[in-house]
């Protein structure tokens, strides 16, 4: 029995009578604190899968490498002004400023985001070198042939139509400029009714649209003029950061229905924590990997 779902192009959540961006916004502020408490830490500011190779020793050190792994996709020189599409709490945009001479923009749908990021900027020293503001990554506020690079960790996810954040990135990069996603990509489009309840759990509970096929994001970035187009299907690497979180899942789950059962958790985060449990079958079963794309306007 095959799931109702095409998982690409249409907003797949079982609830959209609330505005994705304003959910989005929501998931955010309320699940803020899972990140924090279970994720994250003050020395990599991330809110991303990690990436391990033979380098990596622990799960910290994972997500900083995700930001070492990314930018070797990239020619970073001197001076180039990167915009992070969809920036978090500024990981990604002050490791880029910490390790390289260069100029930040990050945004983000939500200004609690926001407001953090720039604090943590001002902590480690990069306030002069990042800036931050509240903005949609598919209509931005920036000037055409704005920016060297569009760095895009583990957010574009969120955009119905994918296509829509590329033409965007296209526009403000200048001739010569580069792209950089980072993602998870949908490796099918059609699932049986087993396979559907994971990935419908990992869309609701992160309140993520669609994931895109890797066939649908080329096909994107092709027709939208980008050239030199590279693929790089990574989730071995990240299998362990997946499984770090499952295991994390399975260790709270007293906690979460305890706290879930008193009315402590509200329905944002109980979601986000079934999608944290979920989203390891996703990867084990094949329906979906986690790969990098590059290019070149």
């Amino acid at each position: 029995m095959s799931a109702k779902f095409n998982v690409q192009n249409e907003d797949c959540r079982t609830d959209t009578s609330t505005d994705l961006k304003q959910k989005i916004i929501k998931y955010y502020d309320e699940c803020f604190i899972d990140y924090r408490l279970f994720w994250l830490d003050s020395k990599n500011l991330a809110m991303h899968y990690g990436y391990w190779d033979e380098d990596t020793k622990t799960h910290s050190d994972s997500l900083l490498h995700m930001n070492r792994a990314v930018a070797k996709k990239l020619d970073i020189k001197p001076g180039s002004k990167i915009l992070d599409a969809g920036c978090g709490i500024g990981g990604s945009s002050i490791w880029l400023a910490s390790n390289f001479d260069v100029e930040v923009t990050g945004i983000s749908l939500a200004a609690s985001q926001i407001k953090k990021a720039e604090q943590y900027a001002k902590q480690k020293g990069v306030a002069d070198r990042v800036t931050f503001r509240a903005a949609d990554y598919t209509k931005t506020p920036f000037e055409d042939e704005s920016f060297d690079i569009v760095w895009g960790l583990e957010s574009i996810c969120y955009a119905v139509q994918k296509k829509d954040f590329v033409q965007e990135a296209h526009r403000v990069l200048k001739p010569g400029g580069q792209i950089m996603v980072a993602d998870g990509f949908a490796f099918k489009t059609d699932f049986t009714e087993e396979e559907g309840k994971y990935v419908q759990a990992f869309l609701d509970g992160c309140v993520v649209p669609n994931l895109a096929t890797v066939e649908e994001f080329r096909k994107a970035m092709e027709g939208t003029g980008f050239k030199g187009i590279q693929y790089e299907d990574i989730t071995a690497k990240v299998m362990r950061s997946s499984d770090v979180l499952h295991q994390k899942s399975i260790m709270t789950y007293p906690i979460e229905k305890i706290l879930g059962w008193v009315g402590i958790r509200t329905s944002t985060q109980t979601g986000n924590y079934y999608a944290a449990s979920h989203q390891n079958e996703i990867f084990k079963r094949g329906l979906a990997g986690y790969s990098i794309f590059s290019a070149m306007k």
